[in-house]
C-alpha cells in the first residue's frame, strides 16, 4: 500500500499574505460627535469604556503602557488599568522591575488602550509618580489571591533559569497567599498617570476616522479636533 508523503512546510506561512487578507472592523460602528463631548477627558473615558464593555469588547481593561529608559529608548507592554480617577489613570508592578526602573529614570508614560468591538482607541500620555506604600499595599491586597501570588513571587524581569524553577516559586508564593491575604510586597508599587493630553479615535469605515484631542492648559482642558 502507497503512502502518501507531505514535504514540510519549511518556510511558514507567508505573512504578507496574511496580512493582505486580514480586515477591521467587521462591525457596525458607533458615531461619536465630538461636539457634545464633556469638557474634560475622564468623563468621556468612563463613558466610552462602559460602552466597550457592554459591547462585549474582550479585556477592556487592559493597555499598552509605553515608558522610556535611561537612555531614552522606548519600552512598551500590556498591563491592566487599576483605576481612573481626577488624580489620574493608575496601574501597579514593582519598583525593581524594568518598567518600574524606567519611571525612576524617566518618570513620564503613555497609555494607550484599542476596542477594535466599536473601533475605538484612547491614547494618554503625562507625567507618572508613585502612590505611598500603605495605598500600593492596599491597592494589591484588594485584587484576587492569583495576584498577590504573583507579586510575591517577585524578580520581575530578572533572567530565569528554568520554568522548573518558575514552578516552585510560584506555587510558595501561591500557598503564602493563600495563608496571609495581606502579606506585605514592599516592592510592590501603585503608579499614577497624570494626563497631559488624552486623544479619542473613533474609527470610521470610509477612513474619516474622528480624532478628538484633550490639551490640558493653564486654564483647564482644551479640545481639538485631529485630521486622521
Amino acid at each position: 500500500m502507497g503512502t502518501d508523503h507531505h514535504e514540510p512546510d519549511l518556510h511558514g506561512p507567508d505573512l504578507h499574505e496574511l496580512l493582505r487578507s486580514l480586515r477591521v472592523w467587521e462591525v457596525d460602528l458607533p458615531p461619536f460627535d465630538p461636539a457634545g463631548a464633556p469638557a474634560e477627558p475622564l468623563a468621556l473615558f468612563t463613558t466610552w469604556f462602559a460602552q466597550a464593555v457592554a459591547a462585549g469588547q474582550p479585556e477592556p481593561h487592559t493597555m499598552s503602557l509605553a515608558t522610556a529608559d535611561e537612555d531614552g529608548r522606548p519600552d512598551v507592554r500590556t498591563v491592566m488599568l487599576h483605576g481612573a480617577d481626577a488624580s489620574g489613570w493608575s496601574f501597579a508592578t514593582h519598583a525593581g522591575s524594568r518598567k518600574g526602573r524606567q519611571l525612576t529614570a524617566r518618570p513620564y508614560a503613555a497609555l494607550g488602550f484599542y476596542w477594535p468591538a466599536q473601533g475605538r482607541q484612547v491614547r494618554v500620555r503625562g507625567p507618572v509618580t508613585g502612590a505611598p506604600s500603605a495605598e500600593s499595599q492596599a491597592d494589591l491586597h484588594a485584587r484576587s489571591t492569583g495576584a498577590l501570588a504573583a507579586a510575591l513571587t517577585g524578580r520581575q524581569s530578572e533572567v530565569l533559569s528554568s520554568l522548573a524553577e518558575l514552578r516552585q516559586q510560584s506555587q510558595a508564593a501561591w500557598d503564602r497567599a493563600r495563608r496571609e491575604p495581606h502579606a506585605p510586597v514592599p516592592s510592590w508599587t501603585l503608579y499614577r498617570l497624570r494626563p497631559h493630553e488624552v486623544e479619542f479615535f473613533q474609527g470610521d469605515a470610509a477612513r474619516r476616522h474622528v480624532r478628538l484631542r484633550y490639551r490640558r492648559t493653564e486654564e483647564g482642558w482644551a479640545k481639538e479636533l485631529l485630521w486622521p
